[in-house]
């Protein structure tokens, strides 16, 4: 039996897989379930179809991120802290203040859990930090720290 997957069965297949099962798993618990339709071939081609229009949007939502990635790398901030005369801050500078100046003065919004800092920023000076935008596509944004006395 012929059996489209409507959502993810562990040692059966994913969601949207055409597979064979035996006739009585097919209807006695994937179909009964809701975890599956019979695989005739309306159910088969709205199927196709629909993994067509996800692989579009995942396409898209692809080119957003890196052309986003583009924009964070040509962007340049500037955060001002209070500091020594050593150049050390008295405080650090975290991921969300990065992101709250980014989005401040850029309206370049991010969420702060993509910023990839090993430790917060606690010296003056330039620092690249990265962005992660989407899977494997990440932007090197250029943070420069003041300090004021």
């Amino acid at each position: 039996m012929k059996v489209v997957l409507l959502e993810n069965v562990k040692n059966v297949g994913n969601k949207g897989d055409i597979v064979e099962v035996k006739d009585g798993y097919g209807r006695n618990f994937l179909i009964k379930n809701k975890k599956g339709v019979i695989g005739n071939k309306e159910n088969i081609e709205m199927t196709q179809k629909n993994k067509a229009e996800e692989e579009k949007k995942i396409a898209a939502e692809r080119q957003a991120a890196i052309d986003l990635a583009k924009e964070i790398d040509q962007t340049e901030i500037t955060i001002t802290e209070r500091a020594g005369e050593d150049g050390k801050l008295f405080g650090s500078v975290t991921s969300k203040d990065i992101t709250e100046r980014l989005e401040k003065e850029k309206g370049i919004k991010v969420d702060k859990r993509k910023v990839e800092l090993e430790m917060p920023i606690r010296n003056i000076g330039r620092v690249e930090v990265k962005i992660k935008t989407y899977q494997g596509v990440t932007g090197n944004l250029t943070v420069i720290i003041k300090g004021e006395v």
